[in-house]
């Protein structure tokens, strides 16, 4: 029997001769210099008001980072090159941004999970192969179930890894969009909030002054709180729409799936009253981040799109992703009784 298993064996594993029963030892190692404030941006400096030594100063030290800093020259060349109001600015550097710098790496993490799932009919293979391993070895040296469930699980976890070496597709690597898309979406937002302080300056004149008057439509004053609420209830909404796009093409999620999708889909809802107390200027960056994540996120399921940028095939795949998202969207939220 043994022989017969080693003979199916994948050739990029090792034989199951080498074994690690648990508890047998380690694997080998693998190779401000804030001006005044006028009384309207009180709520937008809020934060800094608190005691020195919480969390005030630790966002002080925040907002005189050097990202942070780095941040407020890429919107202030953005603006001197564009020559547009600050309205325009904002909307056209940020989609510049998402598109030069989170596109590509959200279109890596689709390469990754692609390559990912065409690995799982070879995992189950292997699994099915390994509990039998596993099960003979345990009635020949009789071990406990115990022994017998750590081996299985620290043998099935050894070559797991090999198969993501051997592809060169590790989960983490996906993980890749969040490290870089989370950092510059915080810089960038602090930035905003400084030049709404006054704590900065382009070419004489206060940047805060710009932005009094860089608005469009209900807010004309980008230093000032959205009133209507238009800009942080829109953040939120497109948000949720991201949310359930995720979870509409996702069948039979894990606990641990569902928890996370629950999860953000009440940060999702929570970032509505966020959204209003801060600056026009920073929700409309907001917004239109978010718009362009929703956009981003339609894109890669173009079958074109994801042909054009070498995103692996998979069984999942849909020759009509657009269709069948309407069709499962209607179907959970239109069309229930």
């Amino acid at each position: 029997m043994l022989c017969r298993l080693r003979a199916r064996w994948p050739r990029s594993l090792p034989p199951t001769s080498q074994l690690r029963i648990a508890g047998s030892g380690p694997p080998p190692a693998p190779a401000s210099c804030a001006q005044p404030r006028p009384p309207s941006m009180v709520v937008a400096a809020s934060v800094s008001a608190v005691a020195p030594g919480g969390v005030g100063r630790w966002y002080e030290a925040l907002a005189e980072s050097t990202p942070v800093r780095a941040a407020e020259d890429v919107l202030l060349g953005a603006h001197a090159a564009l020559g547009l109001p600050w309205w325009g600015s904002i909307l056209l550097t940020t989609a510049t941004l998402r598109g030069a710098v989170t596109l590509p790496l959200a279109a890596y993490q689709q390469y990754i999970l692609a390559k990912v799932e065409n690995l799982q009919p070879e995992i189950k293979n292997i699994a099915r192969h390994l509990n039998q391993e596993v099960a003979i070895h345990a009635r020949q040296l009789g071990w406990s179930k115990r022994v017998s469930k750590l081996t299985y699980l620290k043998n099935m976890r050894r070559l797991v890894s090999e198969l993501y070496v051997r592809d060169n597709c590790h989960p983490f690597k996906a993980t890749v969009l969040v490290w870089i898309q989370l950092p510059m979406w915080i810089f960038v937002s602090v930035a905003l909030r400084n030049f709404c302080i006054g704590a900065a300056h382009s070419e004489g004149i206060s940047v805060q002054e710009q932005l009094a008057s860089g608005g469009v439509l209900w807010f004309p004053d980008l230093t000032a709180l959205d009133s209507t609420w238009i800009l942080p209830v829109s953040v939120g909404v497109i948000n949720l729409l991201i949310v359930e796009i995720f979870a509409l093409q996702k069948s039979g999620m894990s606990p641990f799936q569902m928890y996370i999708t629950h999860f953000v889909r009440v940060v999702s809802v929570l970032m509505i009253p966020v959204a209003a107390t801060v600056p026009s200027s920073v929700a409309l960056y907001w917004f239109c981040s978010s718009f362009m994540g929703l956009s981003q996120n339609l894109l890669l399921r173009s079958p074109g799109f994801r042909q054009l940028c070498r995103i692996p095939p998979t069984k999942s795949d849909s020759d009509t992703p657009y269709k069948d998202l309407f069709a499962a969207f209607y179907a959970k939220f239109i069309s229930r009784k």
